[in-house]
């Protein structure tokens, strides 16, 4: 049953990191397991579907295990290679200021000797020549040697401090601490990653500072016994992932100095415990840059999870997206609560978002960030509730940089006429295409024409446009269906096909119903009606498939102005819209050729003709009575 709520501040926010994580069923239980078992982890999906969430939950539910004080002591054997003692968490504070206030007590005493010599010696010059017991000049010598001795005692007061340095340095305090540790190395370098010493520039003369306190742990350390996160783990060089496999498989690892040219490659620890677990992120595209024996490992020492981009809109799952929204004002803590009108727009931007009809998007981050927007709207206009209006509006403030740089340009190709809202022309459509977040949707006017071969053989096809290589496969695809419907003679002709001012270029093969009429249109001579857009992909036997980004392309349609659109049948119930908009806009569903160009072409005897020969020839059309 629905919640039933008139405010976010009635929707209770679960106290565990775990039971907040939204729509991953399957990643959360498998989650569960590798933190009881210690298993490692390797996180698949899109940006925003909570990957990170999911791996800082694994900590909070990860037994305890004996937390330890890591302590790096200098080493009387050899000096380049320091001691690391495991300590109980919280007894290494104990230790190093027991032996802070040994080394204080005996800095003191040498302070005060050190101070007592030369006041002496100054005290003794001064009585001597004021009883006339020395001349002047050799009172001024032992002035003079007293600052020598001043400068001396000074000098070799440091040295001896620097010399006799035994106070360990604390790598690791885990004083207080219960949970298992959290660390994230995202973005890491090798230094920071797997630990690093300092470049000493005074390693002579006693002056230097001790190896062992320049001994800095890595990240790797810092996860003992707790979970190491690291996103985009392909970023890693090779020799970095090489590295953290072998610190997986040991579980202890020295520290060195990264760097060949710093002093600290001297340097070498004993080794160190690095006992974590491992939970690695990234695109699935990406895994091609994994190291194959890391992957290895994570597989067989764990559990590989595909994130959900979206879930199924039901009741259930909408009362999920109610109590996102909660924790995210919750976790924000400076907007106010939401009313339940301006939390069903958030719903429906996750309907509108979904790569799918009848799903959820679960691209939770970019849903997150309206929500503040919203808020702070609402704090802006004096409010102490979010209502729907403040979250409508938002929307429109905190549209991506696409959504803005394709508003302007739809707006200026409008006003240059490059593609028109009214009236026919021969060989020009007006398609709709999606740019790659799949959010923001454009115009692509497309344009064909028939000319004579230049070539005394064959025909060509020439598509310009900067067209994506899925583009131009689209391009030679539609080539055969169009040999069949033309009765022209190919062979003879070129066909040129323009993809108006796509300076970002063309991808994918959503413009193939577009350039298929384009070119028909352009064979037969019969005009396109300009007041419609379209999208839609074409298989070689005419048929119109699905495609991506539909409720993007619609809205775009919109924007522009135009009254028709175009889409594939199969899409029409992925496209959702606000009822404003519906009001905008025709939706045509298309299942196949026959019923684009019944629609999109002018009517004619030249158009009926033609519909005929896809009757009989392809068998298209049968979807609709005779």
């Amino acid at each position: 049953m629905p919640l039933n709520y008139k405010n976010t501040s009635e929707i209770k926010v679960p106290e565990k990191l775990i039971d907040q994580v939204i729509g991953q069923e399957n990643g959360v239980n498998l989650i569960k397991k590798a933190a009881r078992q210690r298993r490692n982890v390797l996180l698949v999906g899109e940006p925003g579907t909570g990957k990170s969430m999911l791996a800082k939950a694994m900590a909070d539910i990860m037994p305890v295990d004996k937390l330890s004080d890591l302590l790096s002591y200098p080493n009387p054997l050899d000096s380049n290679e320091p001691v690391i003692q495991v300590l109980d968490a919280g007894q290494g504070k104990k230790i190093v200021q027991s032996i802070n206030l040994e080394e204080k007590s005996t800095q003191d005493s040498f302070k005060l000797v050190s101070f007592l010599i030369p006041l002496g010696w100054f005290i003794l010059s001064f009585i001597f020549w004021r009883l006339n017991y020395i001349h002047d000049v050799i009172f001024a010598a032992t002035l003079i040697i007293g600052a020598f001795i001043v400068v001396g005692l000074a000098v070799s007061s440091q040295m001896k401090m620097r010399s006799d340095i035994k106070t360990p340095k604390i790598l690791i305090d885990n004083d207080g601490k219960k949970n298992a540790p959290f660390v994230d190395a995202t973005g890491a370098k090798a230094g920071a990653l797997f630990g690093d010493v300092k470049h000493d520039p005074l390693q002579s003369g006693g002056l230097g500072t001790p190896a062992h306190l320049r001994v800095i742990p890595g990240f790797i350390h810092k996860a003992n016994k707790g979970v190491l996160f690291v996103d985009e783990i392909a970023t890693l060089s090779p020799n970095s992932q090489q590295d953290l496999l072998t610190a997986l498989q040991d579980k202890k690892t020295s520290i060195t100095g990264q760097s060949e040219l710093s002093s600290g490659a001297m340097v070498r620890t004993k080794p160190v415990p690095c006992d974590f677990v491992l939970v690695a992120a990234g695109n699935y595209e990406a895994l091609q840059h994994v190291h194959p024996a890391l992957r290895s490992r994570i597989r067989g020492y764990g559990y590989e999870i595909y994130m959900n981009k979206d879930m199924q809109d039901t009741p259930e799952n909408r009362d999920k997206l109610v109590q996102f929204v909660a924790q995210e004002i919750k976790m924000d803590g400076k907007i106010p609560q939401f009313t339940k009108d301006a939390v069903d727009v958030i719903i429906f931007e996750a309907r509108k978002r979904a790569s799918a009809k009848n799903k959820l998007t679960l691209k939770l981050r970019e849903l997150g960030g309206l929500i503040r927007a919203s808020g702070d709207l609402a704090l802006e206009r004096g409010k102490h509730i979010v209502d729907a209006i403040d979250v409508l509006d938002a929307k429109k403030l905190s549209r991506t940089l696409e959504e803005q740089m394709i508003e302007k340009h739809i707006e200026l190709t409008k006003n240059y006429e490059v593609f028109e809202l009214f009236g026919k022309k021969v060989g020009k459509v007006n398609g709709l295409a999606v740019l790659s977040d799949m959010q923001t949707g454009t115009v692509i006017p497309i344009e064909a024409e028939i000319a004579p071969a230049q070539s005394k053989t064959e025909g060509k096809i020439v598509a310009t446009g900067k067209l994506g290589e899925l583009a131009k496969e689209a391009v030679l695809n539609i080539s055969a269906l169009i040999k069949k419907i033309s009765k022209v003679d190919l062979s003879s002709y070129d066909l040129h096909i323009q993809f108006l001012q796509t300076y970002s270029g063309v991808e994918g093969d959503s413009a193939s119903v577009s350039i298929t009429t384009a070119v028909i249109s352009a064979i037969s001579n019969i005009p396109i009606d300009q007041d419609l857009a379209m999208t839609g992909s074409l298989s070689v036997k005419g048929e119109v498939l699905p495609i991506g980004g539909a409720t993007a392309k619609v809205n775009a349609a919109i924007k522009a102005g135009f009254k028709k659109v175009i889409l594939p049948r199969a899409n029409v119930d992925d496209v959702v819209l606000l009822d404003d908009d519906k009001k905008k806009i025709k939706i045509i569903p298309c299942h196949d050729l026959y019923d684009v160009l019944d629609v999109a072409l002018i009517n004619g005897n030249t158009k009926k003709v033609l519909l005929e020969r896809l009757k009989k020839e392809l068998n298209l059309g049968m979807s609709k009575k005779s």
